[in-house]
């Protein structure tokens, strides 16, 4: 006897302007039954095949995070539901996790700060020898990252594990978790960073035959506690990962347009059938999130519009230019935060 398909929730055939009228609480989201539920089982046998003994508490808040001190994870609530991951496309241009693979590399990760929480390694002196102090500044928006060093693993994109100590570890314990020590220790012989994994190898040895000291399992931003509309979470998100940009970038537009003959293509019409291309493009190879660079790219189609600035006549330099003008303002945004420099 087959059992019946579960029903769709009331929510599931309204438009997206309707949908944001909804309190994140009363969606109604859970892991259990979604597609969530098979990664939180993956990577809990992945902690049981290496014999880490603790297994996270996995909930839905409204983002990625451990709590600090507490041995959870929350897993954003847009990631429960089909629909919920089309709004989330729709608001922010990307699902941060919405495919398997990328799901389970975040949990990993996470994961490596849930195991931190409830063993407390990062007191120790000899964790600090290894990571740092986890006292460093945290600026993960704005740090520095040394692409070519050996020194830390890699996991997640933007070279995630040079931003603090904390994330160090954290993706260090990814790498750990993902495969089995012949296969990192193959990887990455030569590294400093397999003095890490083998650090951390040492330290789940440890968990496996000690209880973990934290035993909180505090939720915080539990999902089924928002009561904000997801009219309001968008807004607070897009004014976090966008800016405003200033008069200063016309010098700049000018420059790349200055040899627009009269009657020539609009550069706003330009930059228009090749916004697609650029934002992928550039997205692909800086490792920026699609929202901040197709918001950078629209301001700036509008700038030429509002200044009627038109094209000059190689379209193949004006391409190359644009590409690299526009690399360069995301790069510089996530070193320093800001997109280009006043000064």
């Amino acid at each position: 006897m087959e059992m019946a398909a579960a029903a769709e929730p009331t929510w599931y055939s309204l438009k997206d302007e309707e949908l944001l009228k909804l309190r994140i609480c009363d969606l109604g989201v859970k892991i259990e039954g979604s597609e969530l539920e098979a990664r939180v089982g993956q990577v809990n046998n992945e902690l049981a095949a290496r014999g880490v003994n603790l297994r996270p508490d996995c909930y839905l808040g409204d983002e990625w995070f451990s709590p600090a001190g507490v041995p959870a994870i929350a897993m954003p609530f847009y990631l429960a539901h089909p629909r919920l991951k089309s709004l989330e496309t729709h608001q922010m241009m990307e699902v941060e996790g919405g495919t398997p693979e990328w799901c389970l590399m975040l949990l990993r990760h996470e994961c490596g700060h849930a195991i931190d929480h409830a063993y407390d390694f990062s007191s120790r002196g000899e964790w600090q020898a290894v990571f740092g102090s986890p006292a460093t500044e945290y600026a993960p928006d704005t740090y520095r990252p040394r692409p070519y060093s050996r020194s830390f693993v890699q996991h997640l994109p933007n070279w995630y594990a040079q931003a603090h100590p904390d994330e160090d570890f954290a993706e260090t314990f990814a790498v750990w978790l993902a495969s089995d020590p012949e296969a990192w220790r193959q990887h990455y012989q030569g590294w400093k960073a397999l003095e890490k994994l083998e650090f951390v190898h040492s330290l789940m040895q440890e968990a496996a035959k000690t209880p973990p000291a934290a035993k909180r399992k505090r939720r915080i931003s539990e999902a089924s506690k928002l009561r904000k509309t997801l009219d309001r979470y968008y807004a607070a998100r897009r004014k976090l990962y966008a800016e405003d940009f200033p008069d200063f970038y016309d010098a700049d537009l000018r420059a790349m347009f200055q040899n627009g003959a009269p009657g020539a293509e609009t550069a706003a019409k330009v930059m228009r059938r090749n916004r697609a291309a650029l934002v992928e493009s550039i997205v692909q190879w800086t490792g920026q999130r699609k929202y901040t660079v197709s918001m950078l790219v629209r301001k700036l189609i509008l700038r030429c519009q509002e200044l009627k600035l038109t094209a000059p006549q190689d379209p193949v330099r004006l391409h190359f230019e644009l590409a690299a003008y526009l690399a360069a303002l995301v790069t510089n945004h996530m070193y320093t935060g800001r997109f280009k420099r006043s000064v």
